[in-house]
């Protein structure tokens, strides 16, 4: 049996994460202009769509104040993807009042096949979630997924494919 190791991250891409921590804020532009899809996928993932966008704002903000804690460069995809998730759960522990109806309930809208298929993806697994997400709505490739989230490209695959097959089942059942 071959194992498939993934290359932890380029030398260019390590440079400039080291250079993010260092302060250098074009260097930090670089890292939003990388990751900006797959922190939106994550969250799109987890908090209604139209909120989605302003918490990339917020985990890219709260990155940039605690990126000088990230003690190893190889770490900063997983970090950033925490973040994220955890930006998602405290939209939750805070938004019961301030969640308008369409967003709360979407699959409500009669008619709409992108609210309903988001409601579906939605209840997939997490691994099968962000990875549907980041192929379907943020129209990134299955390197670039693998690339981005340090999965092997196999593993990519292998969510993607049965991430396809569950949303399939979910919606034939609507």
């Amino acid at each position: 049996m071959q194992l498939m190791l993934m290359p932890v991250e380029t030398s260019d891409e390590d440079a400039t994460i080291r250079a993010a921590i260092a302060g250098d804020r074009d260097a930090f532009g670089e890292l939003y202009v990388r990751y900006a899809r797959m922190v939106h996928a994550i969250l799109l993932a987890r908090v209604p769509p139209g909120e989605a966008e302003d918490l990339v704002q917020d985990v890219f903000m709260s990155a940039m104040r605690q990126l000088r804690g990230l003690r190893a460069a190889a770490a900063f995809r997983g970090w950033l993807g925490a973040i994220a998730r955890n930006r998602a759960m405290d939209y939750h522990r805070g938004s019961r009042e301030r969640v308008p109806l369409e967003d709360a309930q979407p699959e409500s809208r009669t008619g709409d096949d992108a609210f309903l298929i988001m409601a579906a993806i939605r209840g997939l697994p997490e691994a099968y979630r962000e990875t549907l997400i980041m192929r379907l709505v943020e129209g990134m490739t299955g390197p670039e997924i693998a690339e981005r989230t340090g999965l092997t490209p196999e593993s990519v695959r292998v969510n993607l494919c049965r991430g396809m097959k569950m949303l399939r089942e979910r919606l034939e059942k609507k």
